[in-house]
């Protein structure tokens, strides 16, 4: 069965001052979310989610990629995801949206990404806070892309719905100046090549 999609949203922000300072290349975040029916709300203990992951996966994951590209097209650098199950749902239906390839390789092929999608999973009633969090595209050590978009959407999740989301960034976090982590790992003696640092 396919995704029931009450509303999706995009939300653009562009960041122009930062700390009282201009910033010389204005940067933008991008947020695309789809409010859809918990397709296991009501149904109790459902032992096996991968027959709706499967429906309603790749439909969700390539509209919210090509929402998120409309505006980026090829200057994406930053990317990620994120859901917000409701209050008659579980955690574990959150995750399954958003965890599965069949959702995020639409928007990791699309962007030929090397890195993984960093997320976010959590259960609220509407106008709950969701955040999606972002790392570079290619390079997870590169630290001046670790940002959150803090959103909230004020009538949704209802108890039967999830929101899911994707997450760009154009630039990285304004004015940047904190270094990244191959600068520590080399002060601290570690190897470069390993950015996780374990």
């Amino acid at each position: 069965m396919p995704a029931e999609i009450r509303r999706t949203l995009l939300q653009i922000q562009t960041t122009r001052i930062e700390g009282g300072k201009a910033v010389p290349t204005p940067t933008k975040l991008v947020a695309a979310m789809a409010i859809i029916r918990n397709p296991w709300f009501g149904r109790g203990w459902v032992e096996n989610l991968r027959p709706e992951v499967r429906d309603v996966c790749p439909e969700v994951g390539k509209l919210l990629t090509e929402m998120i590209l409309d505006v980026t097209g090829d200057k994406l650098e930053g990317y990620g995801k994120a859901s917000v199950v409701g209050m008659g749902g579980e955690i574990e239906h959150a995750q399954a949206l958003t965890h599965s390839l069949w959702f995020g390789n639409q928007f990791r092929d699309a962007v030929q990404a090397k890195s993984y999608l960093v997320f976010t999973n959590t259960r609220g009633a509407a106008g709950c806070s969701l955040m999606i969090p972002l790392m570079d595209k290619d390079d997870g050590g590169r630290r001046s892309h670790y940002q959150t978009i803090h959103l909230t959407v004020p009538d949704a999740p209802a108890d039967d719905e999830i929101i899911v989301a994707l997450g760009a960034s154009i630039g990285g976090h304004p004015l940047h100046r904190i270094g990244d982590r191959y600068e520590d790992l080399r002060e601290m003696g570690r190897a470069v090549d390993n950015p996780a640092g374990v």
